[in-house]
């Protein structure tokens, strides 16, 4: 979940900058996803397939530090049980959607 939040992460800065010029700060993963889906028609539904990676877990700090989580709670009980094969082909999907989004800039 981690490395397709870095992965998804990349991506969608590069599409900003593509699309802005500059990168004016960290809006996360859904801020990115909706001022994409809110300048560039094409990316219509881009903030529900980030959105619902999201709801599986997909996080930059939950994932890599347990104090982002109550004590005693192990990485087991802090994240749903989530299809591994599901996210990555939803990040695939977005990842591939966002490369064609870039390459036509």
């Amino acid at each position: 979940l981690f490395k397709v939040h870095q992965a998804l992460e990349k991506a969608l800065v590069a599409a900003v900058l593509c699309r802005r010029g500059a990168f004016a700060g960290h809006r996360g993963l859904m801020g990115m996803a909706r001022m994409l889906e809110a300048e560039e028609p094409e990316l219509r539904g881009l903030v529900l397939d980030v959105q619902w990676l999201c709801d599986c877990g997909v996080d930059g700090k939950a994932t890599q530090y347990p104090s982002y989580h109550p004590f005693p709670m192990t990485p087991s009980e802090a994240f749903p049980s989530v299809d591994e094969e599901e996210v990555l082909k939803r990040a695939q999907k977005v990842l591939v959607t966002l490369k064609d989004h870039v390459g036509r800039k």
